[in-house]
């Protein structure tokens, strides 16, 4: 099969995980100009998902994705990470030179060894942002930070990727990983936590549509302690009362991100 045609200087890119997160950053990468070589996507929601944002990828297999990839992005949750790049390793499939990118927000470049073992170049960048899993992420984007971890030499190679994604690139060493992926999952958690209790109390007083009541509220509040907290900007809070509840398949629409998928 030939190589998509693609401007000088960028990458055939192959996208593993048709979560929320992957093909929205492989849209937007696609939108700087790197050539979609496919996506994997297993279950009907995320076909779905890849039809919608990358329309004219085709749907691959992990090891031929890879094979014919020069920028990998694995958009897996990070229980799924160690065995998906060791079992790659074991099969040969990571290639010399080849840019290996995951996005758990728990891991660095060290779950990455058995691709770097093999000559691929690893890179740890994880978006603080919660992602709808739609083209509503991609104008998100520009106004987000993204955790970066990589060998001191390939660094720019991830800043510059987070750049052409539209992002704010913020390095965080690998032995901080950890403790990263707890503040974002706290923000996460807690957030969610506070307006499903402050919406049940209203919702048992009789007030009609709670979220929507404490909409500014929450918008402000979160707004002013990032404000104190040291934030250069406003960032974007909203939607966060949408996307609290279950979404019509039944399914949790926060587990993901703090998996990192």
């Amino acid at each position: 099969m030939s190589t998509p045609p693609r401007r000088s200087g960028r990458l055939g890119l192959g996208v593993v995980g048709a979560g929320h997160v992957g093909p929205v950053l492989g849209a937007a990468l696609a939108g700087a100009g790197h050539a979609v070589v496919g996506i994997s996507a297993v279950s009907e929601a995320s076909r779905e998902r890849a039809e919608a944002l990358l329309p004219q990828a085709p749907i691959l297999d992990v090891p031929t994705l890879v094979e014919r990839s020069e920028l990998v992005i694995v958009a897996v949750p990070d229980a799924e990470l160690p065995g998906l790049v060791s079992g790659l390793a074991a099969t040969g499939t990571w290639q010399p030179g080849q840019i290996v990118l995951h996005t758990a927000p728990g891991h660095g470049i060290g779950v990455l060894q058995p691709a770097a073992a093999a000559g691929a170049i690893p890179l740890a960048v994880h978006p603080a942002l919660e992602f709808t899993g739609t083209s509503l992420d991609l104008a998100r984007l520009a106004e987000s930070y993204f955790a970066v971890t990589a060998p001191a030499p390939v660094l720019p190679i991830a800043q510059a990727l987070v750049v052409e994604m539209g992002g704010e690139p913020v390095v965080v060493e690998e032995k901080d990983r950890a403790a990263y992926a707890e503040a974002i999952a706290t923000a996460t958690a807690f957030s969610r936590s506070i307006v499903e209790q402050s919406t049940g109390i209203l919702a048992g007083i009789g007030v009609e549509n709670p979220g929507s009541f404490l909409s500014s509220l929450v918008r402000s509040a979160v707004d002013n302690a990032l404000t104190r907290a040291g934030a250069t900007g406003r960032l974007d809070v909203g939607d966060v009362l949408d996307a609290l509840g279950e979404d019509e398949d039944g399914d949790d629409p926060h587990g993901w991100y703090l998996r990192g998928e």
